[in-house]
């Protein structure tokens, strides 16, 4: 959608009743006195800064008195409406909002610090809604109708979005935007108390020693946040391929390729599965493999990938338990085109994954690593996991807050051998008594 269609749209209906006028209105008198030649070279923080400057001056000029703060609401909304979306945009300038949902025009949510709570901000009507959606489709050349109600897309600033809209919604237009995840590192994580230090010294090693590592949980549980910062232990001078649906993974290695997945096009053309970036990634030379969550068939593509040379590769999956994780993955892999016996699969996660990362949110929106287990399980033995780590929850306090324990477990013998022939050190909390390694590995990034 270009500029002079933000700007001028007589379908997008405003909310009038504002002191100071309606916002239709002044956005038409901003379309007569800008030079849209003059506003395409710029970038838009200069867009916006130019605009604010020119919806002042016709304030200024014909506006009703207005006080400092009805003058500058006026001015935001003005310029938001003509070049972002609306009512949207001061939720997307808060750092503090993770995610908001909008259930209709009368209905939004947002979700702070882990919670979910109902806001005042509302939409002057469907039609303003189904207007604000429009831009956001129009952006990855996608539209929304009746033919196509359903659509997943990504805002110019990487948020990831996703909009139903009637007949599918009994509820009006609907629409969900995820933020990304602020990049926290391990250490940063165990500080806000997701996990212990000593666990977290652990996972460094064992992503340094080149385990292959999975993260499970449930949707916002924060594993895309985590495997953010585990990947961040993988060493600079390795080659790292990233595979995501939307790019959301901010490697701060210095050899990072980033590949993201496509949807079809209007036509239902075009189409780049994560399966499809699995298999070109093999042929990209990577040292590492890294899937921002595995969801279907390419989850075979990704343990064959571990099975033959990318040994340190990581990736995400939903799954309720550690346990589950382990099943899930072998029917997520039984799903491709590929026939291939279920002894033959479970030899494949046998012999592929070694370390499964379970994370949970409470109750009081905290998120932590649950459970951490090694697959002990080889060839076609029954699926068996070592418990390394489990966190046993308390009942909410006096206050809603979850606490809990963090209760560790020796490493297996030949686990611990593998990490100290990897050059690692093993922090004391998972030695046994008998072990004589007593060296600790710290949390900062990798040299």
């Amino acid at each position: 959608m270009g500029l002079r269609d933000r700007l001028d749209d007589d379908h997008l209906s405003e909310q009038g009743s504002d002191r100071g006028g309606s916002v239709s209105h002044w956005r038409q008198r901003l379309l007569t006195e800008i030079n849209l030649d003059d506003l395409a070279m710029l970038s838009m923080q200069q867009r916006r800064i130019r605009l604010e400057k020119v919806v002042g001056h016709i304030l200024s000029r014909e506006g009703p008195v207005l006080s400092d703060r009805e003058r500058s609401a006026m001015i935001r909304r003005v310029v938001d409406e003509a070049l972002g979306l609306g009512v949207l945009e001061p939720l997307l300038a808060d750092d503090s909002v993770t995610e908001i949902m909008v259930n209709g025009p009368d209905n939004v949510y947002v979700e702070r610090r882990g919670r979910v709570e109902r806001i005042d901000t509302t939409f002057a009507s469907e039609t303003q809604l189904l207007q604000t959606i429009d831009r956001i489709v129009a952006q990855v050349n996608r539209r929304v109708d009746e033919s196509s109600p359903m659509v997943d897309a990504r805002l110019p600033s990487g948020e990831r979005v996703n909009v139903i809209i009637p007949p599918l919604s009994l509820s009006g237009p609907i629409v969900t935007i995820r933020r990304f995840p602020k990049p926290f590192t391990i250490a940063q994580l165990a500080a806000k108390g997701s996990l212990d230090e000593a666990t977290g010294s652990l996972l460094a090693a064992l992503v340094r020693a080149r385990f292959n590592v999975i993260i499970a949980g449930g949707t916002g549980s924060g594993k895309t946040t985590f495997l953010n910062a585990l990947s961040a232990f993988a060493p600079n001078h390795e080659r790292i391929v990233t595979i995501e649906d939307s790019a959301e993974l901010q490697l701060q290695q210095e050899h990072v390729i980033r590949l993201e997945s496509r949807p079809p096009n209007m036509e239902g053309a075009g189409q780049v599965s994560i399966r499809d970036l699995v298999r070109n990634s093999l042929r990209m030379r990577p040292d590492r493999i890294i899937v921002g969550e595995v969801r279907g068939a390419e989850t075979l593509d990704m343990l064959q990938a571990m099975n033959t040379g990318h040994d340190g590769s990581l990736a995400t999956v939903h799954a309720n338990s550690a346990d589950d994780a382990v099943y899930r993955l072998l029917t997520l892999a039984s799903m491709s085109e590929v026939k291939i016996p279920f002894e033959a699969i479970q030899d494949q996660i046998n012999a592929a994954v070694d370390v499964i990362v379970h994370l949970s949110r409470h109750a009081d929106g905290s998120r932590r690593v649950s459970e951490v287990g090694l697959v002990a399980s080889k060839r076609r033995e029954e699926f068996r996991l070592e418990p390394v780590l489990r966190f046993e929850a308390q009942p909410l306090d006096a206050h809603g807050v979850v606490n809990g324990e963090f209760h560790r477990f020796p490493l297996p013998p030949h686990i611990a051998q593998r990490i100290i022939n990897a050059g690692e050190a093993i922090p004391p909390a998972f030695l046994a008594p008998s072990t004589a390694r007593p060296s600790h590995t710290a949390l900062g990034a990798t040299p």
